[in-house]
């Protein structure tokens, strides 16, 4: 027998876990630490710069022929652009989970590759930039000058400069971000009156700068092959690229026969200033740069974010005086806290188990034996995982907090058998161990197969969910083969040292709970008697319970993921169509400053210019809200649902903007907040007025459904824009070519790129444009001129007819079709799948013809494993009953045993009920847990039925001696199982939605197979026992009479 060599060799056995334990201990402290797994799908980031164009003429011209090609890229899900009136084009391309980044960035690459000769020259000279995406935000990091010694473009060029590249090249940053960009330009800023009074034109200025501002490589004097004799080389040095504000003021336009010269400075104001300006960053109301940090793929959050800081700090002492740097936004904070609140949990559990296995086996020494096992299991799991390339969060350390549960029961099987041995048949610890493990070590073989059969396959399952799945599984897994082997090896040889025979029976308040221990025995094993004689009774009860099931199943929402108090929140602001920077920059002030004065609120991060659901825009802002951490904030008023609830009335009550707030998505990276997110998309054509008003219907037929708490989307078509219509015949007979008065009309109204210059070590561009009080208003067109070919100065308001109209400032596409988001909050109480409902069946009745839709983010992914949760629990149910098969030789037998797992999995759905929850992903998980232990717990009685039949007792008989001989393990597993789940019950702050989300299901379900499945199992015994001898003798008559006819 394998224990055997154990129990004599019980020094091999505790070295064998010592080394494990070790082993684990390192896994443990180099494993990466993350809220989950790698479950984001990766993303590759495409984008291209149109400067001057709009948003109609960025979809048309460099939108429509890059996504034609990247269109059904190897694996991928989805893509979606935004192309915008300042000429920027972005389009990011989703990814199955599992795809490699690196692989996909190349893929990509090579299609957008093939769509260069359909782009505009401007386009492809500016650069079109494919890179994998960083869309994990893990810290933001803000520069101010408190004395306001320095402005934004300083601030903003000192972060590009020395922070960014720094913190870029920390381990673990997947890209570092200014927000807030004021990247430096040499802006010639032209006079329009000055340039026509002297005949010039924009294209002039970017002519001479072109022939005036190169690279010159001018060679060497003395190079080989030269005559014999040359003693020197020399390296000949020419001004090349311009850098100073001067030498760009001296660039000559134009000579006169007299020697008068024209300059640059003649017509224009030159200064180094930034290449874009419309966007600024507050940090609680004082001007600030913003500097966003994301994570890369597979980092260790903490060690990364730890290591930003310290870079941070380091690069803290050469900053100019009067400037200081925060951290006011960090996403590791909740992560840390999180998985702290579980360790300490796990903790909590522990002892708990610990508790109900003195109480049960009434001895210090006994206990002492799982109180080894446990830590060993749970220990030495933590090195698998780091073999297996897992990384240690929420969802790894749920597997191992309800792991104990299954964990003791390995340690309580071996502990209380030898005891019983002992005390029974008066054998010496050794040999009682002998006989002991000569007993169960095939019920411990078979239940740990059993409780894999269950886990396995789930880690075979695809996407998102098939990710959080496995490693909740892998990890259970584990722990249970660890623990199996613990039963083998070092129980029975902490048994064989440790035990001794009891002195006596149970005194004080273990007596009183023996006592009360054998009468619930006795009372439960009279109604298993009574049961018995009417075992088809048992059939009812269950096809109630089926019935139950069904109704619940049907009335319960489904949803992905509870929402968790992050521990910040964001603020998106949309200020009326057109709306300048000042203004907005006005209205979040107002907003920040209302916020900050919430209690709970640490602070604020705003950046104006960015719309968190909209992109950049001048008359859209987001608002980081920070708030102080979850010890200082225990009190519902002080939650984050509590704190929303408070911004949201002050959001409501500004008028002079659309604000929305909301909490942050489940898992970063997938979607932008924590509602569902619908594409509607024009797939029949249309202008951006139709698709506009289409949206408008749905988001108001949304609103009106009591399972909607809001319903919104940020598409706007109707923004004011200016249009100029071009008299192309009257400009071809005044001699003016149309190209020459486009890039006029680029270059003064919207910034034009001629090309670049060297500073600080980096390069950095020219750019021509009116100056700004030449381009406030409308009327600022009639005074620019363009030049005929016969070199006549002619006003361009002789050549155009301006006139208003609406228009939308951005326009997105998603999968080739023209797209508008719509964001569905559900109601409070209700879930993410509640809305997912409604919203499908209002775009029904409230889209037109030629409108589709499309779910994407984390309503993508919810949708997608929609299907697989009742795959996984068949799968589970399938492969459980074919390895019980196997262990009993029998096919009805198993029958019984999963046929008592229905009644956990309708105690879990009536906890989930009571408590007002959905069916997510945590349910599910505690689901699959409670077939295993709920199979293990069956397993335990009808193990020693079968036992019991085969010594010659009636099937009855056997059913009620198997209730009555393993009542004490059932009990002694299920309630260390139910008080060990209790602390997530209680959970709070961090990851508390989760926690309580999977303590409902198991601690429910573990109830209802306590109380009412040990109740069902026996009798079910007796069924299946019964229709198996039935069948057995119907076959061996049918055998003799062939026999006797052969």
């Amino acid at each position: 027998m394998f224990s055997s060599i154990f129990i004599a060799r019980p020094k091999t056995a505790i070295v064998i876990s010592l080394v494990l334990t070790i082993m684990g201990v390192i896994g443990y402290s180099v494993l990466p630490v993350e809220q989950f797994p790698e479950i984001t799908p990766p993303v590759v980031s495409v984008t291209a710069n149109y400067i001057g164009a709009n948003a109609e003429t960025v979809e048309n011209t460099v939108a429509a022929p890059i996504e034609t090609q990247v269109n059904g890229v190897d694996d991928m899900l989805y893509m979606s652009s935004d192309s915008t009136d300042n000429g920027s084009y972005n389009l990011s391309v989703t990814f199955a989970v599992g795809t490699d980044p690196d692989i996909a960035s190349v893929n990509v690459q090579n299609r957008v590759a093939q769509a260069f000769a359909s782009l505009p020259s401007e386009v492809t000279a500016s650069g079109v930039v494919t890179k994998k995406s960083s869309t994990n935000m893990l810290l933001l990091v803000t520069l101010s000058s408190p004395n306001e010694t320095y402005d934004e473009v300083f601030l903003s060029n000192y972060a590009s400069i020395n922070l960014k590249d720094a913190l870029a090249r920390v381990p673990g940053v997947g890209e570092a971000e200014v927000m807030t960009d004021y990247e430096y330009s040499m802006r010639m800023w032209m006079d329009p009156n000055r340039m026509a009074g002297l005949g010039l034109t924009p294209a002039d200025l970017i002519k001479s700068i072109r022939e005036q501002n190169l690279e010159v490589s001018a060679g060497q004097i003395g190079t080989p092959p030269i005559p014999k004799g040359q003693q020197f080389q020399y390296t000949i040095k020419a001004q090349g690229r311009l850098t100073t504000v001067q030498e760009f003021e001296n660039i000559v336009l134009r000579t006169g026969n007299s020697g008068s010269i024209v300059r640059i400075r003649d017509v224009a104001r030159v200064e180094l200033g930034a290449d874009y300006y419309n966007a600024s960053g507050r940090f609680s109301g004082k001007p600030a740069t913003v500097l966003a940090i994301y994570q890369a793929p597979g980092a260790n959050a903490l060690a990364v974010a730890d290591g930003v800081k310290s870079e941070l700090k380091r690069l803290s002492t050469v900053f100019p005086d009067d400037i200081v740097y925060h951290v006011p936004f960090d996403s590791t904070l909740f992560v840390e806290q999180s998985l702290n609140d579980v360790v300490t949990t796990l903790m909590q559990t522990f002892t708990l188990v610990i508790a109900v296995v003195f109480i049960f086996l009434g001895s210090f020494r006994a206990t002492l034996i799982p109180a080894i096992a446990i830590p060993v299991s749970l220990i030495g799991t933590f090195a698998f995982l780091l073999l297996f390339g897992m990384s240690l969060n929420t969802i790894s350390l749920f597997a191992l907090v309800l792991a104990i549960g299954i964990v003791v029961d390995d340690a309580i099987v071996v502990v209380e058998n030898v005891e019983r041995i002992i005390a029974e048949e008066g054998l010496s610890p050794r040999d009682a161990t002998r006989k002991a493990m000569g007993q169960i070590t095939g019920p411990v073989i078979a239940t740990t197969l059993v409780l894999l059969a269950v886990f396995v396959p789930v880690t075979f399952m695809p996407g998102i969910v098939g990710r959080l799945y496995s490693q909740f599984a892998i990890t259970i897994s584990v722990a249970v083969v660890i623990s199996s082997i613990n039963a083998l090896t070092l129980s029975p040889a902490l048994c064989s040292l440790i035990l001794k025979a009891r002195s006596g029976p149970p005194t004080g308040i273990l007596k009183v709970f023996e006592q009360s221990i054998g009468g619930v025995r006795n009372g439960y094993v009279g109604i298993v008697k009574r049961l018995v004689r009417l075992p088809f009774l048992a059939l009812i009860i269950l096809g109630s319970i089926f019935l139950g099931s069904n109704f619940l199943l049907k009335g319960i929402p489904s949803g992905f993921l509870p929402t968790e108090d992050n521990g910040y929140l964001f603020v998106d602001v949309q200020l009326p169509d057109a709306a300048s920077l000042e203004r907005t920059e006005k209205v979040t002030t107002h907003i920040s400053n209302q916020i900050l004065a919430i209690p709970g609120v640490a602070s604020t991060v705003v950046v104006n210019g960015y719309s968190l659901l909209s992109g950049g825009s001048s008359n859209g802002a987001m608002i980081v809200t920070n708030l102080e951490p979850w010890d200082d904030r225990q009190t519902d008023s002080l939650s984050a649902q509590g704190i929303l609830q408070r911004i949201r009335v002050i959001t409501n009550q500004e008028i002079r903007a659309s604000v929305i707030a909301f909490n942050p998505p489940p898992i970063s990276g997938l979607g932008l907040s924590a509602g569902v997110e619908m594409k509607v998309q024009q797939t029949g054509g249309g202008t951006a007025q139709d698709l506009s008003s289409a949206v408008g219907s749905l988001v108001y037929a949304a609103n009106q459904k009591s399972a909607i708490g809001q319903a919104y989307s940020t598409f706007r078509a109707n923004v004011p824009k200016v249009f100029i219509d071009l008299d192309r015949e009257k400009a071809e007979s005044m001699d003016v070519a149309v190209s020459d008065v486009f890039l006029t009309l680029q270059a003064y109204m919207g910034s034009y790129y001629v090309n670049d210059f060297n500073l600080f070590g980096r390069v950095y561009k020219v750019m021509v444009q009116a100056d700004s009080e030449h381009r406030t208003k409308v009327e600022d067109l009639n005074k620019i001129y363009v030049r005929s070919q016969t070199d006549e100065m002619v006003p361009l308001g002789t050549l155009i007819k301006v006139s208003n109209e609406l228009g939308p400032v951005s326009l997105n596409r998603y999968n080739m079709f023209r797209a508008a988001t719509v964001t569905g909050v559900p109601a409070t109480g209700l879930s993410t799948g509640d809305a997912i409902k409604v919203l499908e069946e209002v775009s029904t009745s409230a889209l037109p013809p030629g409108y589709s839709y499309e779910w994407t983010g984390t309503a993508q992914q919810q949708q997608a494993s929609g299907g697989l949760v009742f795959i996984i629990l068949v799968m589970a149910v399938v492969f459980g009953y074919l390895f019980l098969v196997a262990q009993y030789e029998s096919w009805t037998m198993p029958v019984g045993i999963l046929l008592s797992v229905t009644v956990a999995l309708f105690g879990a759905l009536v906890g989930v009920a009571i408590w007002g929850g959905d069916i997510n992903l945590y349910t599910q998980i505690g689901m699959i847990m409670l077939i295993g232990l709920a199979s293990k717990n069956a397993i335990l009685i009808v193990e020693f039925a079968m036992e019991r039949r085969a010594s010659g007792l009636s099937i009855r008989e056997a059913a009620m001696e198997a209730a009555r001989q393993r009542f004490r393990a059932v009990m002694m597993t299920a309630l260390s199982f139910l008080l060990g789940v209790v602390p997530l019950l209680l959970a709070s702050g961090a990851g508390a939605a989760s926690q309580q989300a999977i303590g409902i299901a198991v601690f429910g379900g573990m109830l209802a197979a306590t109380v009412l499945g040990v109740i069902i199992v026996p009798v079910l015994y007796v069924l299946m026992q019964q229709m198996r001898e039935w069948a057995k003798r119907k076959r061996i008559p049918r055998a003799s009479n062939s026999s006797q006819e052969g």
